[in-house]
């Protein structure tokens, strides 16, 4: 399984279609472990574009502050599946707060 969480400063950017980076974690749901992470740029912003673009690099889940409800639509599409309203907080404990169960998910910061 492959996480993506949209990075701002090290941790979960608020605004996921302008993130400075992406932070990709292959995760073992089963040992509830993160195997590897590797942060990467994304394409410059046009909309629509992410949600492609993160399905190629392998993502099944992303991890988000907030996302409007299109973005929502066209990840369902390409079969990722969307977590909304987590918290500013670093991609590993995001990672392993999800794999335990224990991501607190929040409002969504994003109203459009």
């Amino acid at each position: 399984m492959k996480i993506a969480i949209p990075l701002a400063a090290g941790r979960l950017s608020m605004h996921f279609g302008h993130c400075e980076q992406f932070a990709l974690l292959d995760v073992d749901p089963e040992k509830k472990s993160i195997l590897n992470r590797a942060d990467v740029t994304p394409p410059p912003h046009q909309p629509g574009l992410l949600p492609p673009w993160l399905a190629e690099q392998g993502v099944t889940l992303v991890i988000a502050g907030g996302m409007g409800q299109r973005a929502q639509d066209l990840f369902a599409r390409q079969g990722i599946k969307v977590v909304i309203g987590a918290p500013a907080e670093s991609p590993e404990k995001l990672a392993a707060d999800f794999l335990s169960g224990n991501l607190k998910e929040g409002e969504n910061v994003c109203d459009h």
